[in-house]
């Protein structure tokens, strides 16, 4: 019997794939609907996404083969989905995060900010937090994690080297004094009386060898007394940097995932609802574009980041804060620490002419996104392009400027150089060439963008969002934000599951056709549950940047999912916090828009 279910388990995704979808097809085949039809297939994706029993790339493919066969969609309609305006976005961002990486312009950044916050265990631990996220909101998630990782092991096992050592010589040279105390005083035989020396040369030998044996013995019990306290501090020792290693990996993984919550490439998820809402509700005017995602979400973050340390300070480090921000302290150790982080600042050497183009580059891209229609002023897209139609939108700016990284030379170019043999230096390779691009691009995120856009479309096409719609009309009699808190929460569960870019696909369509059948803001549920999605905290299978931390951080996987568990209320409570405040008035949430009033008949 257990060799068999070992065999069923080793086969389990062919097993799936085979039985999902002859179990799911009575569906089509009893209720004979356009709705019925669209259901079945992404029922079966959600499955599919849900086991991984396929590549979840090839999952978002299914689309492209049911909705024809299906009648849903013509095929030339469905394949359009698959590169819309917000996969322009999301490569234009992923360029330019890949042009930050390969100059080591990232690292250069994060050592800066650490040589400034210092080695105290809070101190450096906020440093990290801090600096993870701020990464994390241009960079991807896990390249964040697995940079900063390492150098947080490297200062935390130089602490503990440093202190080990410390106590060492602290106890050798109060052995060595007492010792020194010891043979220099007066020794007296075991009757009381001093020893004296003897005029016979035999009995002053036995005498002295008599005094020796003492000396040795006396020696000996002390060493054996104290060997029990030095193993008890060597073990207290180790404990404390092991909990306190545990706590600086999961403050790292946490904050890359806070992070990529702050702007609009920062993650997958965020990208993937403004393609829906502009997707669903294509007269919205643009309400989500970089410079309002940031807007709302930067504070939001900001507050979850420092909710987020104040949890892992608790639960790590305790509250004496005279240990954990040295008030009053210093330790020679931390110079030692210290100065891990300044060798490793040293080896990057002075900024090169490479990465300062590069750090040009990101500045200038990051001022036009904010620039480009910030809402309380006409941006300059609206004045110089804008003026009847959104010709020039965020997916524009972003593949502009990750175009000239193809085009700026690495080196500055010296028209008389010479290379090293005298022959004519040749020319310099560009900041991004293809071959750095096709190697760290993750193209299967891009088919995930569009398997999400065209379900969405298919949705609406086949009349199954009017009949969802309906049949989430009682849902009217809650207050709203009981609904968005429960609906976040159930978001937050099934990410700890699912990917995040899965879980976002399959609710968002699903929340845009709740608010329109009971009149409320699309936004109002959709922009909380997009952000919970981020928030997989408890399982190391849960996000990369988890995995990451569980494999450096000696971490078990109830030290996770005990402290993850807490951080999924904190963060869906400060992101309805978020909502509920000034989320209302940059959205205006407490009215129902004319755009979201889009009920079609199938």
């Amino acid at each position: 019997m257990a060799g068999f279910l070992t065999s069923l388990w080793r086969y389990r995704n062919y097993i799936v794939i085979v039985l999902t979808p002859l179990l799911l097809l009575p569906l089509p085949l009893i209720v004979q609907s356009s709705e019925a039809k669209c259901a079945f297939a992404i029922i079966l994706m959600a499955l599919f996404w849900c086991t991984e029993c396929i590549p979840l790339a090839v999952t978002a493919l299914l689309p492209v083969i049911l909705f024809p066969m299906m009648g849903i969609m013509e095929a030339s309609e469905v394949c359009i989905q698959y590169l819309k305006d917000s996969n322009m976005l999301f490569i234009g961002g992923l360029l330019v995060a890949i042009a930050v990486e390969h100059w080591n312009l990232h690292k250069r950044i994060a050592l800066q900010v650490l040589l400034i916050v210092g080695v105290k265990p809070s101190l450096l631990m906020i440093g990290f937090m801090s600096t993870t996220a701020f990464l994390s909101m241009w960079i991807s998630n896990t390249a964040s994690t697995a940079m900063m990782l390492p150098i947080a092991n490297a200062v935390l096992q130089q602490l503990c080297e440093t202190e080990a050592n410390a106590e060492e010589r602290e106890s050798s040279a109060n052995d060595g004094q007492e010792n020194q105390a010891f043979e220099m005083g007066d020794y007296k035989e075991s009757n009381g009386k001093e020893l004296k020396p003897k005029d016979n040369n035999i009995n002053m030998d036995i005498e002295t060898k008599d005094t020796k044996e003492i000396i040795d013995n006396n020696v000996n019990s002390m060493v054996c007394e104290r060997s029990p306290d030095a193993e008890q501090r060597r073990i207290k020792r180790e404990k404390k940097y092991l909990k306190l290693t545990k706590g600086m990996s999961l403050s790292v993984c946490y904050a890359a995932s806070i992070g990529g919550t702050a702007t609009l490439t920062g993650t997958t998820p965020n990208v993937i609802m403004k393609g829906q809402i502009d997707e669903l509700f294509p007269d919205n005017g643009g309400i989500i574009n970089f410079a309002s995602w940031f807007g709302f979400s930067f504070p939001n973050m900001l507050l979850m980041l420092v909710l987020s340390w104040l949890w892992l300070q608790f639960v790590f480090l305790g509250f004496d804060f005279r240990k954990s921000f040295g008030c009053g302290t210093k330790k020679s150790g931390d110079g030692e620490a210290y100065q891990v982080i300044k060798d490793e600042y040293k080896k990057l050497g002075k900024m090169s002419f490479a990465e300062g183009c590069v750090l040009t580059n990101f500045t200038l891209l990051v001022l036009l996104w904010f620039t480009r229609e910030p809402g309380f002023i006409p941006g300059w897209a609206t004045v110089l392009f804008n003026k009847d139609k959104p010709y020039v939108t965020d997916g524009t700016v972003a593949i502009l400027m990750s175009t000239l990284f193809f085009c700026i030379p690495s080196n500055f170019p010296r028209c008389c150089g010479r290379s090293r043999d005298g022959a004519p230096a040749e020319a310099p390779t560009p900041l991004l060439t293809w071959d750095i691009v096709h190697e760290k691009m993750p193209w299967n995120i891009l088919l995930l963008l569009g398997g999400g856009f065209a379900l969405a479309h298919g949705s609406e096409k086949s009349g199954l969002s009017v009949w969802l719609g309906e049949s989430l009309i009682p849902l009217q009699s809650i207050p709203p934000f009981a609904i968005s808190i429960l609906l976040c929460l159930l978001v937050a569960m099934f990410t700890e599951c699912s990917s995040n870019t899965a879980t976002t696909t399959l609710f968002l369509p699903i929340l845009a056709s709740m608010a329109t059948a009971i009149k409320i803001h699309p936004l109002y549920v959709m922009f909380p549950c997009t952000i919970s999605a981020s928030l997989a905290f408890m399982l190391p299978v849960a996000t990369p940047p988890n995995a990451i931390a569980f494999s450096y951080g000696n971490l078990k996987v109830m030290d996770m999912a005990k402290t993850g568990f807490i951080l999924n209320f904190v963060g869906v409570l400060t992101v309805n916090i978020a909502i509920n405040t000034w989320g209302v008035p940059m959205f205006q949430l407490d009215t129902f828009p004319s755009w979201a009033n889009v009920t079609k008949a199938p």
